[in-house]
């Protein structure tokens, strides 16, 4: 299987093979490349949908120049897992996120919790790993609170922890399944003010109805995944 970074002619190949919606792993053996590598590499250069291949070629010479003009000695891990191998898995991890909506510094942070075996840091510990700012990591982490995808606690050194972990999972799928519902709910209440039988009224109460149906399913599923997975 060939290794080393993807030639110009394997992005053209993986450009073409998107515009035919092949499947990342059909591409992959077309190329006789791992499926990870395909994915990260179109995750990491526009999406799906915005993947050229020019533009990722030239993108990947840009970070590999970056890369040389500030690198300076490996950083050693304590863990003894592979540092260049944890780098490639966390940039696909980033891209992953990103392509879900987050932005990317708040995407770095939260693979950084994913990612460690403690799941969890302080403040302290993102401003020395990443290299931002302490208002940076607060903007960060109370978003990524908001949406139920960490918690917060204090440590014994009474430093503010944030922390990611199975339940977290459990809790924003219950907040998202629950702020479906009251979507449904204002919905429904537009029905009696634009007029039963209208089709303004008729369209919200069918929204109205949909979302119910999805925060029942998702509340459903969420509990049965917690005991599956806890038992």
């Amino acid at each position: 299987m060939p290794g080393g970074r993807l030639t110009h002619q394997e992005r053209r190949q993986i450009a073409l093979g998107l515009a035919d919606g092949l499947a990342y792993a059909e591409i992959a053996r077309s190329l006789d490349r791992p499926t990870s590598t395909v994915t990260r590499e179109v995750m990491r250069n526009g999406g799906p949908t915005g993947y050229k291949a020019d533009l990722a070629q030239v993108g990947t010479e840009h970070r590999a120049q970056r890369r040389k003009a500030t690198h300076k000695q490996p950083v050693a891990r304590t863990d003894g897992r592979d540092p260049e191998a944890m780098r490639e898995y966390e940039e696909s991890f980033v891209a992953i996120l990103e392509q879900s909506g987050l932005p990317k510094m708040t995407s770095r942070m939260l693979t950084v919790l994913y990612t460690s075996d403690t799941g969890s840091a302080t403040a302290a510990e993102f401003v020395a790993r990443l290299q931002v700012s302490p208002a940076t990591v607060s903007k960060a982490m109370a978003s990524l609170e908001g949406l139920g995808l960490i918690r917060r606690e204090r440590d014994d050194r009474r430093r503010e922890r944030y922390i990611v972990d199975n339940d977290v999972w459990y809790q924003s799928m219950i907040a998202g399944a629950r702020s479906n519902a009251q979507f449904a709910e204002t919905a429904r209440q537009g029905v009696a003010v634009l007029g039963a039988g209208t089709p303004a009224a008729v369209r919200l109460e069918n929204i109205a109805r949909f979302m119910d149906f999805v925060s029942e399913s998702i509340i459903r599923a969420a509990e049965q995944a917690r005991d599956v997975l806890k038992t």
